[in-house]
C-alpha cells in the first residue's frame, strides 16, 4: 500500500500523542515478561517495591526504551495509524467500533 506522501502531514497530537501511545500498547506486548516479571515484585514487595524491584524495574525500562527508540518501530506504528486513520476517513467509523462484532440475532 503506497500512501500519497500529502496523507503523510501529522498533526501535532497524532505525532506526538497518538502514534506514541499505539508504541507504547505494542512495547508493552513484545515486553511481557519483563512487566509480569516486575508486577510480580510489586505485588510481593508492597511499600518497598522502590527499593526491592530496582532490577526488574531497570529491565522493563531498558525493553522499553529499545523499543521506543527504534525508527524501524516507529516507522512501522506510524504506518498502522495512517492505516487506521485512511480507513476512519473513508467509513467514519473508529477502528474499536469497526472490530466489534454485530449482534447475531437482530
Amino acid at each position: 500500500m503506497v500512501l500519497d506522501p500529502a496523507e503523510q502531514h501529522f498533526r501535532h497530537v497524532e505525532k506526538d500523542v497518538l502514534i506514541p501511545k499505539i508504541m507504547r500498547e505494542k512495547a508493552r506486548e513484545r515486553c511481557s515478561e519483563q512487566v509480569q516479571d516486575f508486577t510480580k515484585c510489586c505485588k510481593k514487595s508492597g511499600m518497598l517495591m522502590v527499593v526491592k524491584c530496582r532490577k526488574e524495574n531497570s529491565a522493563l525500562k531498558e525493553c522499553l526504551t529499545a523499543y521506543y527508540t527504534d525508527p524501524a518501530f516507529y516507522e512501522e506504528y506510524k504506518m498502522e495509524y495512517l492505516k487506521e486513520r485512511e480507513e476512519f476517513r473513508k467509513t467514519g467509523i473508529p477502528t474499536k467500533k469497526r472490530l466489534q462484532k454485530l449482534p447475531t440475532s437482530m
